[in-house]
């Protein structure tokens, strides 16, 4: 299972952020406010915000520079500009999917034919000109954790506090947490945390209660795993009103997404391209993939997610080849040496 967040309908209501916190019984901010970059007053994911919804306020520059960087996606492969009637395909046969830059991914480029006219008289072709780019514009995206196929955090964690469920997700067990936070460094995204304090800000008293996940342990994202585990959907996705959050079976989500990216290119809006698909990338592929409508930086994600733990098993048996080498080296010395 996993998401599908299309960010080019977001509205910034949080509404996903007020249901996560809701359901799962998440404190609020210590002190929150609105921060002096943003309309936002939660800042980014952590022990207290499962849900962090991003706001990015552009100009007609940074624009012109988004669309110019989605051309360059579609240069390398993505989606071509213009309405599915006006491509052709020489091989005749379906595209298929490659690794991408920026954590993405890439189809067979599809070949732009000549303009397409409907067949009536008088009319013209299809117009496949970019929209005029606007003097500003909000970029708003609903940030969660990513469940990673290659957990940074399950793979360090001591304790197997951490655990896959059947569903594919990365949850937190409450009761076994130390509060070591190994695995707050083995998360490359910096999704999970240690939570300091769950129930008052700095300098308040307040007494403890019994909802609430203990102090010191980490926390983040469970994809609301009791909501699925009574066949639900999880709080977020079944709260979103403009269905920007997305929830279902991985494979169909990266379906709809690819669909979605090439329905905004078939607009003009070339700066649209997907987070997370890529199933070779540092993470093996994310649960939670993302349309974005600029350079992942921007939303404040790594363009190129990695996790040391990925290469592990490559590492042992290059270890163990290196280790047997050396012993037969030495034997074969040794050996020689008595004769």
């Amino acid at each position: 299972k996993g998401f599908f967040t299309d960010t080019s309908i977001c509205i910034g209501c949080k509404a996903c952020e007020v249901a996560c916190k809701e359901w799962n019984h998440v404190p609020a901010d210590p002190d929150p406010q609105l921060l002096a970059s943003s309309y936002d007053n939660t800042g980014g994911l952590g022990a207290n915000t499962w849900r962090h919804v991003a706001f990015v306020e552009q100009d007609a520059d940074r624009i012109r520079q988004a669309r110019s960087s989605g051309r360059a996606l579609v240069d390398l492969g993505m989606p071509g500009v213009g309405p599915p009637s006006a491509r052709v395909n020489p091989a005749g046969a379906g595209s298929t999917a490659g690794p991408g830059p920026a954590g993405g991914d890439l189809h067979d480029a599809a070949t732009l034919g000549p303009p397409v006219s409907s067949g009536v008289p008088g009319d013209s072709p299809a117009d496949t000109t970019p929209p005029d780019t606007p003097e500003f514009r909000w970029l708003m995206s609903s940030d969660v954790c990513k469940h990673c196929t290659h957990a940074g955090c399950l793979d360090v964690c001591p304790t197997g506090a951490l655990f896959r469920t059947e569903f594919g997700t990365v949850v937190v067990q409450d009761d076994v947490c130390n509060g070591c936070g190994t695995c707050v460094a083995g998360c490359p995204f910096g999704v999970i945390e240690r939570r300091a304090d769950g129930t008052a800000g700095p300098g308040e008293q307040r007494p403890q209660q019994e909802h609430l996940r203990e102090s010191g342990i980490a926390q983040k994202c469970t994809l609301c795993y009791d909501r699925l585990t009574d066949g639900q959907t999880p709080a977020c996705a079944q709260t979103c009103p403009t269905e920007s959050i997305k929830f279902g079976d991985h494979e169909d989500m990266v379906t709809t997404a690819r669909e979605r990216v090439a329905q905004l290119h078939e607009q003009g809006m070339t700066e649209a391209r997907l987070y997370g698909a890529n199933e070779l990338d540092g993470v093996g592929g994310t649960g939670s993939v993302f349309l974005l409508l600029d350079e992942p930086e921007v939303y404040g994600l790594p363009p190129d997610p990695r996790v040391p733990t990925a290469d592990l098993p490559q590492m042992f048996a290059r270890a163990g080849v290196a280790a047997a080498g050396m012993l037969a080296t030495a034997a074969v010395a040794f050996l020689g040496r008595r004769r």
